[in-house]
């Protein structure tokens, strides 16, 4: 196998979260098809000798401009997700792909679940016929407000993307609606526990999707209260209506409930990762020269969804998605 030489650049985390160290770092270090050769921050050149692929985790303010440096340094890029903060940013970096042939990669990792895989051959392979309706949830349990952006943009482009990658069907319109964030409280025994707060964006968001040809999709997507028997991704399912059939895609199953010794229960999970499977598809991608299968457009697609979803919950209507 070709082994591709990384550049991590930046070490950027919004909350508690820094994606470059916690996820991206581990990944290319344990997957065969790739070697870690340098970490680097965003000021630095980009053109080095030792690089064939940038790993950018950076402000967003910066990330356009990183991104793009990369790219015409002749270096293919994974780019943490969201790729930025619009619509339009996300435009430009597509631009800039285009223009030099390279794979850039915006990491939307979760349509990789093996589920997700399965549930879109069997939609191609017309085993419900003509999909007219999907629906989907994207939940984590607990954590606390630990991405200040809000969970529409965090969470929700998981889902929306995992439903284009199964159906191929592009949203046109939406209608949303949101809950309040939650916060850590202090409980009386001194640990702490999620209570509600009406600061901040939104956790926990409800989105009614019209799609190409007539689909429609329901995503919930969001952070919740801490629940018993569950942390982390609690929930992330897809239900599919066809003209002919039905499908459910569990995308936490199969999997081992482990108990701690501090009692909190964790999955367990056997083979690669929905991360390792995303830098499979970068090594491939790279290496034989085909398109990857993911890229800019599906990052500018996520985003044009988010911005229709902010603009419904303003207007308490159905809003277009723009072109």
């Amino acid at each position: 196998m070709r082994v591709l030489d990384v550049l991590l650049v930046g070490e950027y985390g919004l909350g508690h979260q820094n994606h470059q160290r916690d996820m991206y770092a581990p990944a290319f270090e344990a997957h065969p098809g790739f070697r870690v050769t340098g970490r680097t921050e965003a000021d630095d050149p980009l053109d080095r000798p030792d690089a064939d692929v940038v790993s950018v985790c950076v402000p967003y303010e910066r990330r356009v401009e990183v991104v793009t440096r990369a790219l015409r340094a002749g270096k293919h890029v994974l780019v943490d997700k969201p790729m930025a903060l619009t619509a339009a940013e996300c435009a430009r970096i597509a631009e800039a792909a285009a223009g030099t042939g390279l794979v850039c990669l915006p990491a939307h990792h979760q349509r990789f679940q093996p589920a997700v895989r399965v549930a879109r051959e069997a939609i191609a392979a017309g085993k419900v016929g003509l999909p007219w309706n999907v629906q989907a949830d994207f939940l984590v349990a607990g954590g606390g407000s630990v991405w200040p952006l809000g969970e529409l943009l965090n969470f929700a482009p998981y889902a929306t993307d995992a439903i284009h990658a199964m159906t191929a069907l592009p949203v046109t319109a939406v209608y949303a609606t949101g809950g309040p964030r939650f916060q850590n409280a202090p409980a009386q025994d001194g640990r702490f526990q999620d209570g509600p707060s009406q600061d901040g964006p939104e956790d926990l968001v409800t989105l009614c999707l019209t799609h190409e040809r007539g689909m429609t999709s329901t995503v919930v997507a969001g952070r919740t209260p801490a629940m018993p028997g569950a942390s982390g991704l609690s929930l992330h399912r897809y239900r599919v209506a066809g003209s002919h059939g039905t499908l459910l895609a569990d995308a936490n199953r199969p999997a081992a409930r482990v108990l701690t010794t501090t009692g909190t229960p964790r999955g367990t999970w056997a083979g690669p990762s929905t991360v390792d499977r995303m830098l499979t598809e970068l090594h491939t991608a790279v290496v034989t020269g085909r398109p990857a299968e993911l890229g800019p457009a599906d990052a500018v697609a996520a985003l044009r969804v988010v911005e229709a979803a902010r603009r419904s919950m303003a207007s308490g209507q159905v809003e277009e998605v723009l072109p």
